[in-house]
């Protein structure tokens, strides 16, 4: 009961923060913001498919800063006492998990606490947080950025990476540098072009820890006590065209990612881009190499991540396009994304009276190739594991997407928007089993103006497979009623093996600043991803309160 009574009182605190905002004796005004996000659940099972049986679970986190010219200051307090279905039990607890003091100067600040940070693309270096994924990975330590002549910033860092409760034992040091190259150029200005250059440097001391791992019966792995990681990048921007490139690299990390092999690891990367107007063009494609970078080496999971390397798939939203999404795979891989965009203007024969959108998008994950000393069938822990041809693909494909989508107006109150998937998911390499999934999904979105507060918007999905658990059917009706409600009803339907509904019933209600959500439904087992990065959610059955409050 204490517990409550302190959720209760910070969430009180944080409602009451806006009458705190006032100037101090200086005449600088002080500014207090934060938010409150509580998701619950009530289930109406006994017992759960994880298989706990507790009458209510919540995530609640209360985030309240305070700022003014020269200082910010600020702390989360988060509530995981009996976390959501799918967080894993390390989540259990609450407390103050982030905190920090912030002193800025005109050309330089100093963050002491939790912070976090990302260099260039995060090869190396990217502590966030993705409540939904159950990732805060952010470090306790010291920051400081600075910018001390023109068109340059410098970074520099160190600290210890949080996991869960704890923090892991391995200091990160780390620097970063990037220049603007056309502040200096009078040219460069004035023909509109963009030039960044940047360089990175992480450091890892990590001693050997308790556990003990042997290459073999007599031979125990001597781990190297300093990892270091290295990240060099390249931005061109003219006009509509954007060019980026960008290589890391990484010293010896035997880790349970990589069976505990000493081959270094690298990642390269090309993206570039055109738009104008009515026209836009992305070419993407990346290759990493044993490129996992933890603060631990012995974990597994999403867990005490340093890096993240991006995902070049599209980032699908839809119910059952998501139902089989592509996560990142850290031992190495080829990966390729193809992206055109293009509006058919009005009054024309494929624009028609309001104009036509069509986007299509292409992508393609693949091994790298491995040339293998094996043990076993598998890596002789303590070797240097494989040599790799850069160019040559290796025998599988994890992932392949072709979609195409065609967004129109077809009269003044009703807009649609028609989607066509076909999909390859080795669920065997990212998921561990079920060997190669050939879907195509097909999705009708429609939007119905109704009156000027009042819309609704209609979903029908398909998706058709002889592999897995076969065909899925999806259906949704969204009624909004401007400023405050809105209704929606959906059912998943799987007509194929399980022939199970997963129904879900919602009503949102928001005012001002305030966002509150009831619902009540069944929720599907299954991966939840976000940018290339996955974590499984049990299925789960019962009531759910949402509330939001930002201030």
């Amino acid at each position: 009961m204490k517990r409550y009574r302190t959720l209760f009182f910070a969430c009180c605190l944080a409602a009451t923060a806006p009458v705190w905002a006032q100037d101090d004796s200086d005449g600088k005004k002080i500014t207090v913001s934060g938010s409150v996000q509580s998701d619950m659940l009530i289930p109406t099972t006994s017992k759960q498919a994880d298989g706990s049986n507790e009458d209510f679970r919540t995530n609640t986190y209360v985030d309240a800063s305070v700022m003014n010219k020269y200082v910010d200051a600020g702390l989360r307090f988060s509530y995981l006492e009996h976390p959501l279905p799918g967080f894993e039990k390390d989540f259990k607890g609450w407390g103050l998990p982030f905190f920090y003091v912030k002193g800025k100067l005109k050309k330089a600040e100093l963050t002491l606490g939790s912070y976090y940070e990302q260099f260039g693309s995060g090869f190396i270096l990217r502590t966030y947080e993705e409540r939904s994924l159950g990732i805060d990975n952010s470090l306790l330590g010291a920051r400081l950025v600075a910018k001390p002549f023109n068109g340059v910033q410098v970074k520099a860092l160190a600290g210890k990476q949080r996991r869960y409760w704890s923090l892991n034992k391995a200091w990160m040091t780390g620097a970063d540098v990037e220049l603007s190259v056309n502040e200096w150029s009078k040219a460069l200005q004035e023909s509109g072009t963009y030039v960044t250059l940047g360089a990175s440097w992480m450091n890892k001391h990590e001693a050997a820890g308790q556990e003990e791992v042997f290459a073999d019966a007599t031979h125990k792995l001597n781990f190297p006590a300093y990892v270091n990681a290295y990240d060099f990048r390249a931005n061109f921007q003219k006009g509509g065209l954007n060019v980026l490139a960008e290589y890391a690299g990484k010293t010896q990390d035997p880790s349970f990612d990589n069976g505990y092999i000493y081959r270094k690891g690298y990642v390269a990367m090309l993206s570039t881009s055109y738009s104008k107007k009515g026209m836009s063009l992305l070419l993407q494609a990346k290759r990493s190499d044993n490129f996992a970078f933890r603060s631990r080496r012995s974990m597994i999971g999403t867990s005490s991540f340093l890096n993240h390397l991006p995902a070049f798939t599209e980032d699908h939203t839809y119910a059952l396009s998501a139902i089989y999404p592509y996560a990142t795979h850290p031992a190495g891989e080829w990966a390729y994304q193809a992206q055109f965009g293009y509006k058919f203007k009005r009054r024309t024969a494929l624009g028609g009276k309001y104009g036509t959108n069509l986007k299509v998008n292409f992508s393609h994950v693949h091994a790298i190739d491995q040339n293998p000393h094996l043990l076993d069938g598998t890596f002789s822990k303590g070797s240097n594991g494989y040599g790799s041809s850069f160019w040559k693909w290796g025998d599988q494909t994890y992932y392949q997407d072709l979609n195409v989508q065609v967004e129109k107006r077809i009269t003044k109150g009703f807009k649609l928007s028609a989607t066509y998937m076909n999909q390859f998911y080795n669920k065997t390499i990212v998921e561990g089993e079920g060997g190669m999934i050939h879907s195509d999904i097909f999705i009708a979105d429609g939007l119905f103006t109704l009156s000027p507060k009042a819309t609704l918007r209609a979903e029908a999905q398909y998706l058709s497979t002889k592999e897995d658990e076969g065909d899925w059917l999806f259906g949704l009706l969204e009624l909004s009623l401007a400023p405050h409600w809105m209704v929606t009803v959906s059912d998943m339907y799987n007509s194929g093996v399980t022939k199970a509904h997963y129904y879900q019933t919602f009503v949102t209600y928001n005012q001002g600043s305030h966002r509150i959500q009831l619902g009540w439904g069944r929720t599907r087992a299954g991966y939840n991803c976000s940018g290339g990065v996955c974590r499984y959610v049990p299925e789960s059955k019962g009531f759910t309160v949402s509330y939001n409050y930002n201030f």
